[in-house]
C-alpha cells in the first residue's frame, strides 16, 4: 500500500465550507489516486450548498460543525480524534486538487524514514493564475525535495518549520508528542506543529513530486488581512521567531525574485507587486504590535 509501513492505516481529511461544483472534480481526483486512504473524512462548517454531501458517494464520512465553532487548530485536532485508528493523516483544503494520480503515494513515500514526523507537497499555480499569484507558489514550493531538521535552522531560519496544511501528512505519534494541533490557534497551526516536532527531534519532509494545484488571487484587502494574521500569530507565538529567527532575509529574496519574474512576464504588474510588499510589511507589524499591546494591557492570550 505504501513504503511507510506495510500495514500503516492512512486517513484523509478535508475541511469544507460551500465548496461549490468544483468539489466534484476534487472528489474525482481523489478517487483516481493510486493510494487510497482507508479512512475518509469531511468536516463541514454548515455549508449552504449541497456539495459536501456528495462526498458520501465517494466513501467519505461527513461530520458537521457549527460555522462559529471552526478554528484551524481545534477543527484539525477534532479530525485526528475522529480518525483514531489512522496512524498517518493527510490534510487537504477543498481547493487543493491533486496534480497527478500518485500525489498521495509520493507524499507518503516522502515520509517513510522513521524520524520524519510530517510531510507536505508541492503547490502549483492553478489554471489561469496571475503572474503574481503564480510566482508566490513557484518561490515557496520549488521543484527540489528537502528534509528539514534542527540542523537546518542556521541556514534556513524561519523557513525550517514551514509547512502547509493545504496538502500535508502527519504521523500520529509525532503529532501527539508535539501536543497535537493547538486549539487556541486560528492561523499558523501547521507551522506551530512543525516547530514543535523539529524541537522534539523529528524531521519535516518537503516532497516536490507530490503535487496539488492550489493558489489564490488575493485582493489588496485580503493581502492586508492575511498579513495582520501572520503578524498576530508570530506575536502570540514569539518563541518560534526566537528559536528559528525572523524572515527578513527571506522576505527580501522573495521581493527580488518576484520583480525579476514580473520583469520577464508583465512589467505593468510591478507597481502592484511593490504596493503589495508594503501592505504585507505594514500589515505584519501592525498585527504583531496590536497583539503585543493587548498583552501589555492584560487582554491578550
Amino acid at each position: 500500500m505504501s513504503d511507510l509501513v506495510p500495514a500503516t492505516k492512512i486517513g484523509l481529511v478535508v475541511l469544507t465550507l460551500n465548496p461549490g461544483p468544483s468539489f466534484v472534480d476534487w472528489l474525482d481526483s481523489v478517487r483516481s489516486q493510486t493510494l487510497g486512504p482507508e479512512h475518509l473524512l469531511v468536516i463541514d462548517s454548515q455549508s449552504t450548498d449541497s456539495y459536501p454531501e456528495r462526498a458520501k458517494d465517494y466513501g467519505f464520512a461527513l461530520h458537521m460543525i457549527k460555522q462559529g465553532e471552526f478554528r484551524h487548530g481545534k477543527t484539525r485536532q477534532l479530525a485526528i480524534e475522529i480518525l483514531s485508528d489512522a496512524e498517518v493523516v493527510i490534510f487537504m483544503t477543498q481547493d487543493a486538487v491533486p496534480g497527478t494520480p500518485d500525489s498521495f503515494a509520493n507524499l507518503i513515500k516522502g515520509m517513510s524514514a522513521p524520524d520524519i514526523g510530517a510531510a507536505y507537497g508541492r503547490q502549483l499555480p492553478r489554471k489561469g493564475a496571475s503572474p503574481i499569484e503564480a510566482h508566490a507558489r513557484l518561490f515557496n514550493y520549488p521543484d527540489r525535495s528537502q528534509v528539514k531538521s534542527v540542523e537546518n535552522i542556521q541556514d534556513l531560519g524561519i523557513k525550517t518549520p514551514f509547512l502547509s496544511n493545504s496538502f500535508s501528512a502527519y504521523k500520529r505519534s509525532a503529532l501527539m508528542e508535539a501536543g497535537g494541533f493547538p486549539p487556541h490557534l486560528d492561523f499558523g497551526e501547521d507551522v506551530y506543529v512543525a516547530a514543535r516536532m523539529i524541537l522534539n527531534g523529528w524531521r519535516i519532509s518537503y516532497v516536490a513530486d507530490a503535487t496539488v494545484y492550489h493558489s489564490h488571487r488575493y485582493s489588496y484587502r485580503e493581502e492586508w488581512n492575511r498579513y495582520l494574521q501572520v503578524g498576530r500569530f508570530y506575536g502570540k507565538e514569539d518563541w518560534i521567531v526566537k528559536t528559528f529567527g525572523n524572515a527578513k532575509g527571506e522576505g527580501l529574496n522573495f521581493v527580488l525574485s518576484e520583480l525579476r519574474y514580473l520583469f520577464s512576464r508583465n512589467l505593468f504588474l510591478i507597481p502592484s507587486s511593490l504596493f503589495r510588499t508594503i501592505l504585507k510589511f505594514v500589515g505584519y507589524h501592525v498585527g504583531k504590535n496590536r497583539f503585543l499591546a493587548r498583552m501589555a494591557n492584560g487582554s491578550g492570550r
